[in-house]
């Protein structure tokens, strides 16, 4: 199984259309939240189309979203899919994935409540910075952002799922949108 993950596409629809075409062999895409605004910030991101980003985003057919804090109760009312708050659980086989924005509690909290929900997986959103680490037995990941990067890269995120009968396998990707190529970050263990 593919997962795919996104987040703070801030309603650019090119970034959104890209981060698509890196997933689109995905089984299911997790999105983590600010979808179409672009907060109080000076600098809109690049394709900034928030109503052509709700038209591609409600013909996605395998997406959860978590809320961010730039999503209102407005946007829910023209995305056709769930905005989940505070979190979006799934459960693919033996592994179990948790996502949250990011922006309620501490991180130590938000890891704390993952590993109390038993999650293997831990997806955030909101700092637009890519993160890929282990916290004990649980991955904490951030694909980064899509639309307006804080570390330079617009990009997202790959989980290849394997289960054989006897073994659980799980590989982790972050990929720049615009190139294809594979990140590589230094993680915390």
């Amino acid at each position: 199984m593919k997962i795919g993950v996104m987040s703070d596409t801030h309603g650019s629809l090119l970034y959104f259309k890209k981060a698509l075409n890196t997933l689109s062999e995905c089984d299911v895409i997790f999105h983590g939240g600010d979808v179409l605004y672009h907060g109080p910030r000076n600098d809109i991101p690049e394709g900034y189309n928030p109503k052509g980003l709700i038209t591609k985003l409600n013909n996605v057919d395998n997406i959860l979203i978590a809320r961010g804090n730039c999503d209102a109760d407005v946007d829910q009312m023209v995305i056709n899919h769930p905005i989940q708050s505070p979190y979006v659980m799934s459960q693919f086989g033996e592994v179990r994935i948790i996502m949250t924005h990011g922006y309620t509690d501490s991180k130590e909290d938000t890891i704390r409540n993952a590993k109390n929900m038993n999650a293997d997986i831990l997806i955030l959103g909101h700092t637009h910075i890519k993160e890929l680490y282990c916290d004990e037995n649980l991955v904490v990941l951030n694909p980064g952002s899509t639309s307006i990067p804080k570390d330079g890269t617009h990009s997202v995120a790959i989980i290849d799922v394997i289960q054989s009968e006897d073994e659980l396998d799980m590989d982790f990707n972050l990929i720049d949108i615009n190139t294809g190529e594979i990140l590589h970050i230094n993680s915390e263990d």
